[in-house]
């Protein structure tokens, strides 16, 4: 069975991308690193070789690094549209779900999440309605369906630590079951710089565990 991946992005714009990197890296610095963690979410969700791969960009998708990035793994590209993150991510759902068997969708900030466990995600849809990669931040970097259901998502309170625990007693109260994987690191903060991989640290930013104390979203911002 087929399994559309799609990846929630923003245009990798100074002043618009990882801004909260900026007393770290400055406007410029955040915004190349942005356009770095897409091209890699995009790699992955095509090495991953699970089916379609769809760029979903916000705040519209005629940025040339979002074509660019598209066109360089073979994605198509889709604008997000108006409303909440939880809006945006059901409607991405509804879009593929009535012709993919199974779609996963995935934010950039995660490099850790890599295409084996994309594979993973895609599996754990066979047995269970959801899955999740939790974030160790309190959010969550993928969510994966086999149908469109906007009970996870609707009136959600995004950007805070608590998105993960919250979304479990959603499901909880409704009695449908799911699958977790192992969290991974956002990276959101000047904090989480330390979780980039081997040789993405920017000069001066070391490499090693760091706190999360910030807010954490769903797989975009």
């Amino acid at each position: 069975m087929s399994t559309t991946v799609i990846v929630f992005a923003k245009a990798p714009v100074p002043g618009l991308a990882k801004t909260r990197l900026a007393p770290a890296l400055g406007l410029d610095g955040a915004a190349a690193l942005a356009e770095r963690m897409l091209r890699h979410a995009l790699a992955q969700a095509g090495a991953a070789a699970l089916g379609p791969v769809e760029l979903c960009a916000a705040p519209d998708a005629s940025h040339a690094a979002l074509r660019q990035a598209a066109a360089a793994c073979g994605a198509s590209l889709a604008e997000q549209g108006p409303g909440d993150l939880g809006q945006r991510m059901h409607r991405a759902f509804a879009r593929h779900l009535p012709q993919a068997g199974r779609v996963l969708l995935i934010g950039t900030d995660a490099p850790a999440l890599d295409a084996a466990m994309l594979r993973q995600a895609a599996a754990a849809l066979h047995s269970q309605a959801l899955v999740f990669v939790p974030a160790l931040d309190g959010g969550y970097a993928l969510v994966g369906q086999r149908e469109a259901d906007a009970r996870w998502f609707d009136g959600m309170r995004w950007s805070h630590d608590q998105v993960m625990a919250h979304t479990r007693a959603r499901l909880r109260a409704a009695g449908v079951a799911w699958a977790e994987l192992a969290p991974v690191a956002d990276i959101d903060a000047p904090a989480d710089l330390a979780h980039l991989p081997p040789g993405w640290h920017p000069p001066g930013v070391a490499a090693g565990p760091a706190p999360h104390p910030h807010g954490a979203a769903g797989p975009a911002r």
